[in-house]
């Protein structure tokens, strides 16, 4: 057979949470491109959640598992140059146990830091949380998904009692009858997704977007409303308040099925329409119209991303958004709900397994006596031993080079992606030790005193579980290059080094089987998944507990909520909030609100999107959004370079002109290093309860750059 006869290997996009199922089939060597990655990107049109569609950056995946795209060879920073250098596995895994070791041994355990990433598989989240707590015996973990969706998270846990990102499948959105979208940009982040909102509106459903820019998204709403950035929480419960005096409330419901409606009422209607006016921008026809389209639908829905939750009040955000949806009886009911996009391709698995400060397996509390009883068997380690909650991701990128002198990370570039970036960056320089494992070399990973280079997700198989809390199987479709290790290989060969032989497997099914163990039980139950189920049901949804042989299977749970809430009483809970400024405020020194985001072309920190040609040329460089009234009082003309300075540092990239942003607030997205960093300037305030940074909202200044040079 063949190449071009050859079946595709099912497998799945490496990029967003959407997972969109795709083939890898064989490309004919030879006659043509030799060096090309050996297989192509095929449509997979049977898997439900894309039928098929794929945007530019799933179209080209392949394009990185050419050899001379990626990392193939273990670099050591040499002592006497300063550079980096070629070495083999051993000098390099030693020099990484080595530094690791030295760290705790001469500073303390929690002197050593882990990072990881929400691109990272189950089985490799599920193995570096084990690794770090086992192995280094160090509480100092997290990863970059603690910039993802963690406000949703702590407010979905808060009122429901479980965290899912949507606790319906996607199809359920383009079934229902008006969908509320905060903050998020599904043209451009999750393209195949939008065909849910155009259905939607096909079956004659409304759509009503929030976003501070009027987005290829904002064009397709019904309703667009544009609040200042850092007001969504006002303008949530100005809508409540509108429900409440309109008698718009599901007070059935409400009695039946939730607690704590009457605080969180009374914070509600201390925001009256005009109020909100006032802090939003939004006129008051708009807020009543918005009612009006939820509450006359017979089902509706919340949907929330980045925009509401990266800031530093975003649980109570994102909460204020679920008491709407509580007070009208749209939670826990067939096509009505709130629920989360969450952005990376596996941050919904990679804080269910151990990568976060306070998580054990199954999403298990680390500070809970029976979870850490319950892995600690499955770990065959004491319970005592396991160490406690440690920072979370910028507190611990904070205090690299001072407490935490030693760090490995796996899966991240917070060089780039990381608020106040300059000064993560400075604290990275400072370490004793770094070590990095990717599969480019990143801006992060040029800064390391070690590299290991890793396969990539179709060299691999692992597990992942997308944004519906869908569990899904990447199937390994060819071989790394030579010098290439998985970084399961990688933790063990680690672990072997500093005194664990046994317990870190190189097979992902092994590792898998050992993670349904640990996570049975808990809150995300994943002992009933096999890789077998997953691949014969186009995956499984969690929780899926393993039941006895003479029940059968458990089915999965696709919609979580519907008898129940997770709470111990199954009653959700209103949580009474009330609107407070942003961290950072304009002001006469900073007048002007800066909001960051992602383009159609690249992804997160761009470490992989822009080395592909076809991306980078799509999208080559970064850009300041600003609208025209605020280009002319600044005189500035479109393309004209122009500086943005906040208090944390500068950036400057080309102006971009248009009437698509408020006249208050210019854009940036964050995708590239070097002086156009949007991340220079954001700020690492953070989040009470989900320490998540506010990187939506933040005082600037503007000036064409040819002033500030001359400065």
């Amino acid at each position: 057979m063949n190449a071009a006869n050859a079946p595709a290997v099912d497998t799945h996009c490496p990029y967003c949470a959407l997972q969109c199922g795709m083939g890898l089939r064989p490309v004919e060597r030879g006659s043509g491109a030799p060096d090309g990655p050996g297989v192509t990107v095929v449509e997979r049109t049977a898997f439900p959640v894309n039928r098929g569609a794929l945007c530019g950056k799933g179209r080209t995946a392949a394009e990185l598992l050419v050899s001379g795209a990626r990392l193939t060879s273990p670099l050591v920073r040499d002592p006497a140059t300063g550079e980096l250098a070629p070495a083999t596995w051993d000098e390099a895994l030693d020099r990484v146990a080595d530094g690791l070791r030295r760290a705790g041994a001469e500073h303390g355990r929690d002197a050593v830091g882990v990072f990881g990433g929400g691109g990272l598989t189950n089985e490799k989240a599920y193995a570096l949380g084990k690794f770090a707590r086992v192995v280094l015996g160090t509480s100092q973990i997290d990863y970059n998904g603690r910039f993802c969706m963690s406000s949703a998270a702590a407010a979905h846990a808060r009122a429901f009692g479980l965290d899912r990102g949507l606790p319906f499948p996607l199809a359920d959105v383009a079934r229902t009858g008006c969908v509320i979208l905060v903050g998020s940009n599904l043209a451009e982040t999750m393209p195949p997704a939008l065909r849910y909102l155009t259905e939607l509106r096909e079956n004659g459903g409304r759509l009503i977007v929030v976003d501070p820019r009027r987005t290829r998204t904002a064009e397709q709403a019904d309703l667009h409303l544009a609040p200042r950035p850092g007001t969504d929480l006002a303008l949530a419960l100005g809508l409540l308040h509108l429900v409440v005096a309109e008698g718009r409330t599901d007070e059935e419901f409400i009695a039946a099925r939730t607690d704590g409606w009457d605080e969180a009422r009374a914070a509600a209607m201390a925001h009256w329409p005009e109020m909100v006016e006032r802090i939003t921008g939004i006129p008051v026809p708009d807020l009543r119209a918005a009612v009006r389209m939820f509450c006359d639908a017979e089902s509706s829905m919340v949907l929330t991303a980045r925009g509401p939750e990266q800031q530093a009040k975003g649980t109570d955000t994102v909460g204020a958004w679920i008491n709407l949806c509580l007070a009208t009886g749209r939670a826990g009911r067939e096509l009505s709900g709130y629920g989360c996009l969450t952005g990376q391709g596996n941050g919904q698995g990679g804080r269910e397994h151990g990568q976060k400060a306070d998580q054990l397996p199954g999403y298990r509390k680390l500070d809970d006596p029976a979870a850490r009883r319950h892995v600690a068997q499955v770990w065959d380690v004491d319970p005592d031993a396991l160490p406690g909650p440690g920072r979370s991701a910028y507190e611990l990128l904070d205090a690299l080079g001072g407490e935490i002198r030693a760090l490995l990370l796996m899966g991240s570039n917070p060089v780039v992606s990381a608020p106040r970036a300059a000064h993560v960056e400075e604290r990275i320089r400072s370490l004793d030790f770094l070590a990095v494992a990717d599969v480019v070399l990143s801006e992060t990973a040029a800064l390391a005193d070690v590299v290991l280079p890793v396969a990539q997700w179709a060299e691999e198989t692992g597990t992942t579980t997308n944004l519906e809390g869908r569990v899904l199987l990447r199937r390994r479709a060819l071989d790394p290059p030579p010098g290439v290790r998985t970084d399961l290989e990688v933790l063990g060969a680690l672990a072997a080094r500093l005194g664990r032989e046994k317990g870190f497997p190189a097979d992902p099914e092994e590792v898998f089987d050992e993670l349904r163990r640990a996570s049975a039980g808990g809150p995300a139950d994943y002992s009933g998944i096999t890789y077998r189920r997953i691949a014969a049901e186009d995956g499984v949804f969690w929780p899926c507990p393993e039941l006895p042989e003479e029940a059968g299977a458990h089915p999965g749970t696709p919609r979580l909520f519907l008898e129940r809430f997770a709470t111990p009483d199954g009653r959700a809970r209103f949580v009474p909030v009330v609107h407070r400024p942003a961290a950072e405020e304009p002001d006469e020194a900073y007048p002007v609100l800066l909001t960051t985001g992602r383009v159609l072309a690249q992804y997160q920190s761009g470490a992989q999107t822009r080395r592909v040609a076809e991306l980078n040329a799509a999208a080559p460089g970064p850009f300041v959004e600003l609208h025209p009234h605020l280009a002319e009082r600044l005189g500035i003309a479109d393309g004209e370079l122009v500086a943005v300075e906040s208090r944390r540092g500068r950036a400057a990239a080309p102006a971009r002109v248009t009437a698509a942003i408020r006249p208050d607030t210019v854009f940036m997205p964050f995708h590239w290093p070097g002086p156009g960093r949007a991340n220079t300037l954001t700020n690492p305030a953070l989040d009470p309860t989900s320490r998540m940074p506010e990187f939506k909202v933040c005082a600037v200044r503007l000036e064409r750059a040819q002033q500030v040079e001359r400065a």
